[in-house]
């Protein structure tokens, strides 16, 4: 681990992979596999500016491992990408489609860009010629990408686009997470946020926790965080206390109405100034008295540096590694619950596989149908790991990569290896 706990992806998938599979015995041969990606595609690319001018861009796709299926996984349009940090995005996306039982494997990837500076025209050109530098890997047999950080539903439509023009005819599953009028599937977008709040409700019920006037704290006000907060409060009856965005955060101790601060953060683009809240520092946010926290911005949250602030009940992982190994071991030390990101933040990727099912049939769903299979998926899924992790008396995150795991093995037990 780096000296100031800033672990990368990879040294965390890695690090809480490790210590499932020590205690599984996983057969060294498949722990050796999966310490690596099984493929990796560079590529460096040309696109023509607005200005006439040609710039170079480069990207990449990793795949963790397809033992179990075609790879799937995100693609960011993000300027400090590396390779490190998409191969262990890649590695959580093996253990999250294992965990909830999809047939797929993990993958990740994406162009190092910021999409903020380029215009539509220019992201456009950057995209469809992306897609035809992978697409030797692309596919609905293949890997099925979706959108992630910097990249969203138009961007998969370029791709989805790209990649059927070259194939002569229209392939809607070639990518998930793209608008409903193009083979896009209803409850797409709040899926990630609804996710989490049904992994969260039935962790309350095990542990007789009353989410009716729970005090919450959720960090990032963004899609997933603004879906999880509304369902808390409008749904569940929970006391939203603090949100915070990039900008600042902010604290009421009588709650927020949520939908009332979505609409100014979309009318001044942040929470900061929101009149019903008073300012506070990401660090205070952080060390809040509280029932629930929901960190759903970014990795390496909560650290060894400032976990010991940490007073929260229960920590659910709406974001990918939010907490880092270290700050992971004090927390079981403390007692505090820790609901893992591999199974609190997979509602996306399982109605991604909805997205590809329908898309497959040409049969769509309601978004009531999505949200009822969603919600069966993970309370199946949740209950698995709940039991494991009581059999073994481990916590719920050595539980879920256990479950994982030995699906994963169990997978390269009974295909065997080839030649």
């Amino acid at each position: 681990m780096n000296g100031n706990d800033s672990p990368t992806m990879q040294e965390v998938a890695t690090h809480f992979y490790e210590e499932a599979a020590e205690l599984m015995k996983i057969d060294q041969g498949v722990r050796d596999q999966l310490y690596v990606p099984q493929r990796i595609l560079d590529v460096h690319f040309p696109v023509k500016m607005d200005d006439g001018s040609v710039k170079m861009f480069s990207g990449f796709r990793v795949h963790h491992n397809t033992v179990r299926g075609p790879a799937k996984g995100g693609l960011r349009y993000y300027p400090n990408l590396t390779l490190e940090q998409a191969s262990g995005l890649a590695m959580l996306m093996t253990w999250k489609t294992a965990v909830v039982n999809l047939p797929f494997g993990g993958a990740k990837g994406g162009v190092l860009c910021d999409p903020k500076t380029l215009s539509k025209g220019e992201l456009e050109r950057l995209t469809r010629r992306f897609t035809t530098e992978i697409i030797l890997l692309i596919g609905p047999e293949r890997d099925i990408p979706a959108p992630d950080l910097g990249t969203d539903e138009q961007v998969m439509a370029w791709i989805m686009d790209t990649y059927s023009m070259v194939k002569g005819y229209s392939v809607p599953a070639v990518v998930t997470g793209k608008p409903p009028v193009i083979g896009g599937s209803a409850g797409r977008r709040r899926a990630p946020g609804r996710g989490v709040v049904f992994v969260l409700r039935e962790f309350a019920d095990r542990i007789g926790l009353d989410l009716r006037g729970a005090r919450v704290v959720v960090h990032g006000f963004g899609k997933v965080g603004v879906t999880a907060a509304y369902m808390l409060e409008h749904v569940l009856g929970s006391t939203v206390i603090a949100v915070c965005d990039r900008s600042g955060a902010i604290y009421n101790p009588n709650g927020f109405d949520i939908r009332d601060l979505y609409n100014y953060k979309e009318e001044t683009g942040t929470v900061v100034g929101y009149p019903h809240g008073e300012p506070i520092s990401h660090a205070d946010m952080l060390a809040l008295e509280c029932d629930v926290l929901v960190p759903a911005s970014v990795e390496n949250i909560i650290t060894a540096d400032n976990v010991e602030t940490i007073r929260a009940r229960v920590i659910v992982e709406a974001a990918n590694a939010p907490i880092t190994p270290a700050a992971d071991a004090i927390l079981r030390e403390k007692g505090v619950h820790v609901i893992p990101d591999i199974l609190a933040n997979s509602g996306g990727v399982i109605v991604s596989y909805f997205e590809w099912v329908q898309d497959l049939q040409s049969f769509f769903w309601t978004d009531e149908q999505v949200t009822q299979q969603l919600r069966k998926i993970l309370v199946r899924a949740f209950d698995q790991v709940y039991t494991l992790a009581q059999e073994h008396n481990v916590p719920l995150r050595v539980a879920a990569y256990m479950l994982a795991l030995s699906r994963v093995a169990t997978a390269y037990k009974l295909r065997g290896f080839y030649p």
